[in-house]
């Protein structure tokens, strides 16, 4: 892990403190410097989650990822900063009618912190999840105002999860797959089984090729703002900043890859966006 590239690439001069605050500074840096993003799956590049790979991306060439990629890269540095951590998979229920139960298509990091667990997530494309401590009721608020909360939600192994994170904010500061009210609203469940690194290789295969799915679809990107968050959906932009959010659409390839790289932080080039289906 190349500590002081990957610094220079979120924006922080220096190591964040091991600690709670710290470890709430290094996330969010990063989910603002480094775009989600899933085009490497319509330009048929191929969705690789080695470590080697996952740095090259998007730390050197200064791309996106989305939830295998930023995890795996995020679960790297907290590593090398001495914070042990390992990943945990998730059904993401954003956006589903309820009782729907979604395959495990998204991973986050369960780290010790001083011996306390808390979960910590870097990929989470849906909207901005800070990290939390793992107990029942825990509570944060973010700075675009939205709430969240872990809740015990069921067994161990249950298909309900034995967690559930839940938000209550804007649903302007989202992908847009939020209901618009300011109710809980679940965003994924998890449990803490071990979880090994070809079972990260089959789910990020699932995500990555699926027919029919968000992923194999639609060109899809995300970036939180100061007090906000930015989304793209093929053609549609929305930007949500202090309480009020715009959405326009996207006039060609090169008014995209430029929102890319100045927005949302994903250097992509105007021939790379021409590529994609909405332009192509």
């Amino acid at each position: 892990m190349d500590l002081e590239n990957y610094f220079a690439r979120i924006g922080l001069s220096a190591a964040p403190t091991l600690d709670p605050d710290g470890l709430a500074q290094l996330q969010l840096a990063h989910r603002r410097a480094i775009g989600f993003e899933n085009l490497a799956i319509p330009l048929g590049e191929g969705v690789r989650i080695d470590s080697a790979s996952v740095f090259e991306k998007l730390v050197v060439q200064g791309r996106g990822g989305y939830c295998f990629e930023q995890n795996r890269l995020f679960s790297d540095v907290l590593s090398a900063l001495g914070l042990a951590n390992r990943p945990l998979l998730a059904r993401v229920l954003l956006g589903l009618p309820e009782g729907v139960v979604p395959p495990r298509t998204h991973t986050l990091l369960l780290v010790n912190l001083g011996g306390d667990a808390w979960i910590a997530d870097a990929g989470f494309g849906g909207s901005y999840v800070p990290p939390l401590p793992l107990e029942d009721g825990a509570q944060v608020q973010t700075p675009d105002g939205a709430w969240h909360r872990l809740l015990r939600s069921g067994e161990r192994g249950s298909l309900g999860g034995e967690w559930r994170l839940e938000r209550a904010g804007p649903a302007g500061a989202t992908d847009g797959r939020s209901a618009p009210h300011g109710v809980w609203q679940p965003q994924y469940v998890f449990d803490l089984a071990q979880v090994a690194g070809d079972d990260l290789e089959m789910a990020n295969h699932w995500t990555s090729t699926r027919p029919g799915t968000r992923f194999t679809t639609l060109c899809v990107a995300s970036v939180v703002l100061d007090g906000g968050f930015a989304a793209l959906s093929d053609r549609q932009l929305t930007i949500h900043s202090q309480g009020v959010s715009e959405t326009r659409a996207i006039e060609d390839a090169r008014d995209y890859a430029q929102n890319l790289r100045d927005l949302f932080r994903i250097a992509l080039s105007d021939e790379d966006a021409e590529r994609l289906p909405p332009f192509s």
